[in-house]
């Protein structure tokens, strides 16, 4: 299992790494998230093919990445191509060396996020279906429905005319500031639920996984890059001021 981790490894720096010299010869974020989601989905079938079973558990884990990945990346792909930039970057297409810091730490965030994907995948041993698999599924769909609704209301919302210059406080928006983020959160955990079922000793310790994803969009580039810009724009709007009054941050119903 270790080889195979490994080469994994190698797989992601090298594409990360790859995809840094182009967009920094190019100078543009627009292959970012793009390149990210694919390496889930390489990663995902490589650890497959070099160290799985062909287990039923095996392959619905896998094509439960697969479906995220291409469902996320495209629509992240088609978005910047519309919008022609993320304002995530925009302090840092400019400077190479920070631009490098960005697509490590996207290398960091593939491996480990995916890591109770990759335990499962490498795994020669099997068991029957349970619990737990059906508990992981079902949080997997939860929160996939969850984040594709939200970005496509968010999506809906900023394309409608009439909405020219406000901020989003309806659907599944009025529950929490980010409820896509916490639909990601939900998938990750319930990936780690459903790969644990064939997990032994140290393996557990790939409860990082879903722990990573909550602090990086709670605590690093998602939700303080975004309020930050929101307070910017909107903060000395009454409606906006009452919105982060009542509504949570992230976890619905919880202040």
């Amino acid at each position: 299992m270790a080889n195979v981790l490994l080469k994994c490894a190698a797989v992601d720096v090298l594409l990360q790494w790859t995809g840094w010299a182009v967009s920094a010869a190019l100078r543009t974020e627009r292959f970012y998230d793009l390149a990210g989601s694919g390496t889930f989905i390489l990663l995902t079938h490589l650890s497959r093919h070099w160290g799985g079973r062909g287990f039923l558990r095996q392959k619905v884990q896998s094509g439960l990445v697969t479906l995220w990945g291409l469902r996320l990346g495209l629509f992240l792909f088609f978005r910047i191509m519309k919008e022609g930039q993320d304002r995530r970057f925009n302090h840092v297409r400019e400077s190479p060396g920070i631009f490098f810091v960005y697509w490590t730490v996207q290398a960091l965030w593939v491996f480990i996020t995916l890591l109770p994907t990759l335990i499962l995948n490498i795994e020669q041993r099997d068991r029957p279906l349970g619990i737990r698999d059906w508990l992981g599924w079902s949080l997997w769909l939860l929160g996939f429905t969850i984040e594709t609704v939200a970005d496509q209301q968010k999506w809906n919302f900023k394309n409608d005319p009439d909405n020219a210059g406000r901020f989003i406080q309806s659907g599944l928006w009025a529950y929490s500031r980010h409820p896509n983020y916490f639909g990601e959160i939900v998938q990750w955990s319930g990936l780690f639920v459903s790969a644990s079922s064939v997990m032994q000793g140290a393996q557990y310790a790939s409860l990082i996984s879903p722990l990573l994803v909550w602090f990086l969009l709670r605590h690093v580039s998602g939700i303080p890059i975004l309020e930050k810009l929101a307070l910017k724009r909107w903060g000395s709007d009454p409606a906006f001021q009452q919105y982060v009054r009542d509504t949570p941050v992230l976890w619905p119903f919880l202040r």
